[in-house]
């Protein structure tokens, strides 16, 4: 009987261990780093940022309230009509230039960013330039979504010119007033937009099975050309699908350029998606362990980088999460929303401590044919959902020169939750996110009674962060919550 009490209350002693919330803890005078990192986002041209589609004013007024840096613009190859300003080769005295699709959505992007430094990627290139068997047709109608527009590794003007022809005509529509076309006809824009980044062609892993040698020259001969028409605009290698080692040690040697060019950021991608017949119950645990992987290659992409051009800045550009197939072909839920959310947060943290400059979250239209669940404006509403709340939330509460100071929590349950604290001045700041679908419970220091706390999660919706006091020991954290507690120790 004693050894049956006995064990009765140790089983209760660790049930009440095991039950334990966990406790944040921060050392306010342990600073760590100071972050260089900025948040953003990637605009992808579609025809959802038309104008007069449903999702249009609202995608723009989003963004331009974001008020972000850093903004990367990419009209993308699946829809022709709406990227490619040269969908034929010029023929017999002719040439088929046309802006009149590309300009509306284009145009709102610079007024919606203006004052900000964008990333501007037309990244497709019109297709006639590639050798194929045969030549690659695009959809009339510029709105019906088009994958089969690409292929073919090889241009064929093999000095590149006609490329870089290509970008130097369209950069001057937006810069220079217009251009003068192959047949020498002047096309007048009377555009006077600033560029201040050039991104060379995206995933080229990918798109054009690019090789890190191919891609080298073309970035070469395109900064080149860029540069004469643009002389103030900084540009933005690689952005790259899958993490290679052997293209950034490739890239990143500047040996490997032509003498002058310029290294001034590299970018890559990452999308933690869920396994194709995975079961959403399961999704919280890989995606964050898919997070984990890429921030550990982060880590190692980064000392290439600092051993070969350590001046070279990182832009992550983009950032997501994937449902699978079935998923994708439902309505996606909020719960979705605000794991999402909280992935990219998590994202935001681990990143800024790996010392990354731009942390950018993709993306801000996606909607059914066209990534939905990347998209940071619900298509069934046109409100921002939750992955626009917390990028706006982190982005408006810290910033590059933040001091980040020793934060941990502590319990048996700890991986649970992720936080990070940062100062400036007198200014303490705490991200904290749920992991997790369910509820947690979080001890808080001492001190932080009657603090400002902001919330994105089941109850905030499509809407901005809800906003409370803390007025007891301890938070809670809705399933998949992200919070930003904000108070002044300087009392």
């Amino acid at each position: 009987m004693k050894k049956l009490t006995a064990t009765l209350l140790l089983f209760f002693f660790l049930h009440v261990c095991m039950a334990q919330d966990p406790s944040l803890n921060i050392k306010w005078d342990n600073s760590l780093m100071v972050s260089k990192s900025t948040p953003t986002l990637q605009v992808v041209g579609n025809p959802m940022l038309s104008r007069g589609a449903s999702m249009h004013d609202g995608s723009f007024y989003a963004l331009k309230d974001l008020n972000a840096d850093y903004v990367r613009y990419v009209p993308w190859f699946p829809y022709p009509k709406l990227v490619v300003a040269e969908l034929d080769a010029p023929d017999n005295g002719k040439t088929s230039w046309d802006f009149s699709l590309i300009d509306p959505m284009t145009i709102d992007f610079f007024e919606a960013t203006k004052g900000h430094s964008v990333i501007l990627n037309f990244s497709t290139t019109p297709q006639w330039m590639y050798k194929t068997e045969k030549p690659v047709a695009y959809a009339k109608d510029p709105n019906q979504v088009d994958w089969n527009y690409g292929g073919g590794t090889q241009l064929r003007d093999t000095t590149m010119k006609e490329l870089t022809d290509y970008y130097v005509r369209l950069i001057s529509w937006y810069t220079k007033g217009g251009f003068t076309d192959e047949t020498g006809k002047y096309h007048k824009s009377g555009y006077h937009y600033e560029i201040p980044y050039w991104e060379v062609f995206n995933e080229p892993d990918f798109e054009h099975s690019m090789t890190p040698e191919t891609y080298t020259q073309k970035y070469d001969v395109m900064v080149t050309a860029i540069h004469k028409v643009s002389p103030n605009t900084k540009f933005v290698g690689l952005a790259l699908a899958f993490e290679k080692p052997d293209w950034f040690e490739y890239f990143l040697n500047p040996a490997n350029h032509k003498p002058g060019i310029p290294l001034d950021m590299i970018s890559y991608h990452c999308y933690a998606n869920a396994n194709n017949n995975q079961k959403f119950e399961d999704y919280e645990y890989t995606l964050f362990d898919k997070a984990d992987n890429f921030i550990n290659t982060v880590s190692y992409i980064e000392n290439i980088r600092k051993r070969l051009s350590p001046n070279t800045k990182t832009d992550i550009d983009e950032l997501g999460t994937f449902v699978s197939d079935e998923m994708r072909n439902q309505p996606i839920t909020q719960a979705y929303w605000n794991l999402s959310a909280s992935v990219y947060a998590y994202f935001f943290i681990e990143l800024t401590k790996a010392g990354i400059d731009v942390i950018g979250e993709s993306q801000l239209v996606g909607f059914p044919t066209q990534y939905p669940d990347v998209s940071m404006i619900n298509y069934l509403n046109s409100k921002p959902n939750a992955r626009f709340w917390v990028l706006k939330m982190i982005k408006d509460n810290i910033n590059a020169g933040d001091t980040l100071v020793e934060t941990n929590i502590d319990a048996n349950n700890g991986d649970d939750i992720a936080a990070q604290a940062f100062a400036n001045g007198s200014s303490k700041k705490i991200l904290i996110l749920n992991k997790r679908n369910k509820t947690i419970r979080l001890k808080v220091p001492a001190g932080f009674n009657g603090a400002k706390i902001s919330t994105i999660d089941e109850l905030s919706d499509d809407n901005a962060a809800i906003q409370s006091v803390i007025s007891d020991d301890t938070i809670e954290l809705k399933p998949f919550a992200v919070s930003l507690v904000l108070l002044n120790l300087a009392k």
